[in-house]
């Protein structure tokens, strides 16, 4: 039985927190298979807030810590989609 796992990650503050997320994606770097960011950009601003997406591969230990360290940091609402195939 295989399992696909997808994280949506909603950032309320993309400045502020882009150090912390990219250091904890960096971490588990070998669990990410896809990394999909989106935000809102116009001519003259970008969007304070976005979304990562993110599909999980690998050890499901290494997948849930990833989950529980995003989730520490403030201003993150993290969710999560377990698929079985």
């Amino acid at each position: 039985m295989k399992e696909i796992r997808i994280l949506g990650i909603y950032i309320s503050d993309r400045v502020k927190d882009a150090t912390l997320i990219q250091g904890v994606l960096t971490k588990y770097g070998c669990s990410i298979k896809t990394r999909l960011g989106l935000h809102d950009v116009e001519n003259d601003h970008c969007s304070k807030s976005g979304i990562i997406l993110l599909e999980l591969s690998g050890n499901v230990d290494e997948c849930i810590k990833l989950e529980n360290e995003l989730l520490k940091i403030e201003g993150l609402d993290v969710q999560k989609m377990i698929f079985i195939d």
